[in-house]
């Protein structure tokens, strides 16, 4: 019933001119995406490259080319992939918080938004340069880009910064004009292209009985993050009635819905990006006492692990203190005559809001953190895939789902059933 519900679903989107032609373009900007993914850049050795990673690419040059959907590891146009447009954004919305004149722009609307989003760009291209700098120096420090000059590292540098540059203006174009985020879109398609690989890998290594129990794991870890990341908490709120002019206005009740995970996957991409930044530095110099950090902090290891769940904790409060404010909720109730059952108005009601929102960011933020800490267990003690981490997992389900919410919108809009009903 579910199976012919969901296919009546697609055929009804399918009918549907405007989000047809949205389906199709977001398809046609995800395949030239994932061409550029195999296209190689001018002056690299694939041969080289494509032996260095199959005999020593492991620990965070592996994560990273997970990330890149593969790219990395030839050094293709697109190789850095979307992940310095992510990362330049999460610290431009951090800035804007502490930098009083972007928190500005950030409350003049379309305008202001337009201008953090240039600036956002700016960062972009500086990450990427720095980043393609970086993958240049570990590379050669293997031997993996033989006969290297300045020439060709120029060319190779300008080369990747371009293809980050055209990722970005691929992800805005499925933002305005396709179906989802398309920054989103984008890693959610890196990391999918990676699993067959770790699919077919780990159904020709393991056990029946470890394959049966790593499925029924994988499956409760998905229904688990589809859970907490649909769960809301929401809290009554009525409105007074009042006269304007002859008529009564008002009297109506809603809810404001307070979720569970309100900050998303961002805290763990957030966390894993810093944890990512010692060994990837160490790698420049893989010797001596930064042999060690590369060791000690690589993906593998405690100090990693640790760190990562400390920081996905700190950062989920952080970005929920920034994307809700209990203070401006209650200010705009007060405007506008709404209440909420049981609390005076005003800072009442606002402490009210931040005690809630606090009760609930703790299950939020340790579920993330369990979702990190189980595939990783999986992967040290069980020799499981490294495709399956956590961080992956919840980037996929979270990217559907929102892709999913925003086809069942256009859907409702005309009528028909959604997916989610």
């Amino acid at each position: 019933m579910v199976d012919n519900k969901l296919w009546q679903s697609l055929v009804n989107a399918w009918k549907i001119p405007e989000l047809r032609a949205k389906l199709l373009f977001t398809a046609g900007m995800i395949a030239i995406y994932r061409f550029g993914c195999w296209v190689p850049t001018p002056g690299v050795d694939v041969d080289a490259l494509e032996e260095f990673f199959q005999t020593g690419a492991t620990g965070v040059v592996g994560l990273l080319n997970l990330f890149s959907g593969g790219a990395l590891s030839q050094v293709a146009v697109f190789a850095l992939g979307i992940m310095p447009y992510i990362t330049a954004s999460i610290i431009m919305q951090l800035l804007t918080v502490v930098i009083p004149k972007l928190e500005e722009l950030a409350k003049e609307g379309e305008q202001g938004q337009k201008q953090i989003t240039k600036y956002t760009r700016w960062l972009t291209v500086a990450l990427a340069l720095v980043q393609s700098i970086g993958y240049l120096t570990i590379f050669n420090s293997y031997n993996a880009l033989p006969d290297l000059n300045w020439w060709r590292a120029t060319l190779i540098v300008t080369t990747l910064v371009a293809g980050t540059t055209a990722v970005m203006w691929l992800g805005e174009l499925i933002t305005a004009r396709g179906i989802g985020n398309g920054m989103s879109i984008m890693i959610f398609i890196s990391i999918v292209s990676s699993i067959p690989g770790g699919v077919v890998q780990f159904f020709t290594t393991f056990s029946f009985v470890a394959q049966i129990g790593f499925v029924v794991i994988a499956l409760a870890v998905i229904v688990g993050v589809i859970w907490i990341t649909t769960g809301e908490r929401r809290v009554p709120v009525q409105y007074a009635k009042r006269v304007v002019g002859r008529r009564m206005m008002g009297g109506s009740s809603t809810f404001i819905p307070l979720k569970v995970n309100m900050a998303g996957v961002i805290p763990v991409i957030f966390a894993s990006s810093i944890m990512l930044i010692p060994p990837t530095l160490a790698q420049f110099i893989p010797t001596g006492p930064t042999e060690w950090i590369s060791t000690a902090f690589g993906p593998q290891s405690y100090l990693y692990i640790i760190g990562e769940v400390l920081l996905i904790i700190l950062f989920t409060y952080f970005y929920t203190a920034v994307t809700f404010n209990p203070v401006d909720q209650a200010n705009n109730l007060k405007k506008y005559g709404g209440f909420i059952p049981g609390v005076r108005p005003g800072r009442p009601t606002a402490e009210f809001l931040d005690r809630i929102l606090t009760r609930l960011t703790l299950p939020g933020a340790l579920f993330l953190g369990a979702v990190v800490l189980l595939p990783w267990i999986l992967s040290r003690y069980f020799d499981v895939p490294f495709y399956f981490g956590g961080t992956s997992l919840l980037i996929v389900v979270g990217v559907a789902l929102d892709t999913m919410r925003q086809m069942e919108a256009q859907l409702l809009m005309r009528h028909y059933e959604g997916f989610l009903k």
